[in-house]
């Protein structure tokens, strides 16, 4: 739920403004298209789901969109000039707290859910997982080491286009040696999703097999979504740690080499980003 919600602001946010507020609006519904294709839930579980994401949505209007708009605020003042890293790890330490409150009403919502879910959706669930694994697999394993680079080069240079505007040679070079060093490799990639499914199935067949309350389900759900964050074993969780700290360090170098009309570009699109989310705060 948490991860659909995530990706689909994200998505909005690069295709523009007005699609930030037409999709918000969406969100109960789209999520909840989502979910029943991942899960495929029965008439009695597809309304209770419905009523979480619907309570979920206003929960998260009402209490977060005044903290997203005014982190953009800042965000909009601080990408005129040059950054240095330790203010975008903090922005990004900012946005982790923000993710945190956002799934413990998510976990809240979702436990009366997972409680209802029974072997043949979780069955359903782990074969979506195989299929969608398929496809991610193509997407980030096919080829060599520089096919590799290649296709992530398309996709960071794209993002970062459409914030920035177009991005000169110098700043397409530092791209590529950035994702040349990174410390995130393809394989690696997979083997933590399928640590991660394996982590959320498994707590699912746990809750039902045992017959929970909603209290332990919450406590269970909220135990993967921290493992998920900072995986249990010390060598997984330093890996974290320093490819968070690689992802601070590379946005704060290509930010220091853009010019002013591109700075101007990202802080106008983050005005308008803000003015969205306040527009969506009025009643």
């Amino acid at each position: 739920m948490i991860r659909y919600l995530l990706a689909l602001l994200a998505f909005l946010a690069l295709q523009g403004c007005s699609a930030i507020k037409l999709g918000y609006q969406q969100l109960p519904t789209l999520s909840y298209w989502w979910l029943d294709s991942a899960i495929s839930f029965n008439s009695e579980q597809s309304l209770r789901a419905k009523e979480a994401l619907e309570q979920m949505h206003q929960w998260h209007r009402r209490e977060e969109l005044t903290s997203y708009a005014d982190f953009l605020q800042r965000s909009a003042l601080w990408s005129q000039g040059t950054l240095e890293s330790t203010q975008v790890c903090s922005a990004f330490t900012e946005v982790q707290t923000r993710l945190d409150r956002l799934m413990r009403e998510a976990v809240r919502q979702a436990a009366p859910v997972a409680m209802m879910l029974g072997p043949r959706q979780l069955s359903h669930l782990a074969r979506q997982w195989d299929s969608k694994n398929e496809e991610w697999e193509k997407d980030w394993l096919r080829g060599d080491e520089q096919a590799r680079i290649e296709r992530r080069m398309e996709r960071v240079t794209g993002r970062y286009s459409d914030f920035y505007g177009s991005l000169n040679a110098e700043q397409t070079s530092l791209i590529k040696s950035q994702l040349a060093q990174s410390q995130w490799t393809a394989e690696w990639g997979r083997r933590d999703r399928q640590r991660r499914q394996r982590d959320l199935l498994a707590t699912l067949q746990r809750v039902t097999q045992n017959q929970m309350t909603a209290a332990q389900t919450e406590a269970e759900l909220w135990g993967v979504w921290q493992r998920w964050l900072k995986p249990p074993d010390a060598a997984g969780a330093a890996l974290m740690q320093a490819m968070s700290l690689q992802a601070c360090n590379n946005l704060t170098q290509l930010h220091n080499t853009t010019s002013s009309e591109q700075r101007q570009r990202a802080t106008r699109r983050m005005r308008a980003y803000e003015r969205d989310l306040r527009d969506l705060i009025k009643p």
